[in-house]
């Protein structure tokens, strides 16, 4: 290679470098607007979205499913290309499947599941992800009535392995309401679910969709009892 060409090369390399991280997402957002299907999430907005999310909810309660996206047709719409109208951050219980509770279907919810519904980094890139570059206009913490990580922070016992990692991320929650009045296990799991959220809110690319209107972050409890989800303010 010519010297020349190398320090072109160079300089080349260099403007790269300079390229922001607001111009870079423009250009994927505009690259991504050409393959935007016209039922994407893009043409809900963040309460039509979250409309959508309770009607299903209120038909799995009722034993009404619809069972929406599940053919053989959807499959290959979303084989290149997904654009999930919903984020849950949820717990890992095996009871609490977002897919069957808000009776959707494939590429509709982009799910982050993990005990406690914790906001971890890796938690939060991956919500970062699904808001910024697939568009999802809404995020929604969903814990659960008796949670066992939740349960887990508040008895605060030595746990095995990494278990006590989770709970760790929980105490903050459960410090706020131990002295309140009521079950401190089902205040907790309010309080967490509120915690969370606090620490989404921490994520500037989160809060820029927020203010720009293109997303809405709800908190949620589901019943393990009647199968409903209540919206958490």
């Amino acid at each position: 290679m010519e010297r020349r060409d190398f320090l072109k090369l160079g300089m080349t390399g260099a403007f790269g470098m300079a390229v922001t991280a607001s111009d870079l997402l423009w250009q994927v957002e505009q690259a991504k607007a050409a393959e935007m299907p016209s039922n994407s999430p893009e043409s809900l907005s963040p309460d039509a979205a979250l409309q959508k999310l309770m009607e299903g909810n209120q038909r799995f309660v009722k034993h009404q499913p619809q069972y929406p996206d599940q053919s053989a047709l959807r499959l290959q719409e979303v084989a290149q290309v997904q654009h999930p109208f919903a984020t849950i951050l949820s717990c890992a219980d095996s009871r609490v499947p977002a897919e069957i509770v808000f009776d959707q279907g494939i590429g509709d919810i982009f799910d982050v599941r993990i005990a406690g519904n914790i906001a971890t980094p890796e938690a939060i890139g991956s919500i970062e992800y699904a808001v910024v570059l697939l568009g999802s206009p809404l995020l929604m913490v969903m814990g659960h009535e008796r949670c066992g990580a939740v349960t887990a922070a508040v008895q605060n016992e030595s746990l095995l392995g990494d278990i006590g990692t989770f709970v760790k991320a929980i105490k903050p929650a459960v410090d706020k309401v131990k002295n309140q009045p009521g079950d401190v296990v089902e205040n907790a799991v309010v309080a967490n679910v509120q915690y969370q959220i606090e620490r989404l809110k921490r994520s500037q690319l989160l809060t820029e969709q927020v203010r720009s209107g293109k997303l809405k972050i709800v908190g949620g409890r589901y019943d393990l009892d009647t199968g409903r989800v209540t919206i958490i303010t």
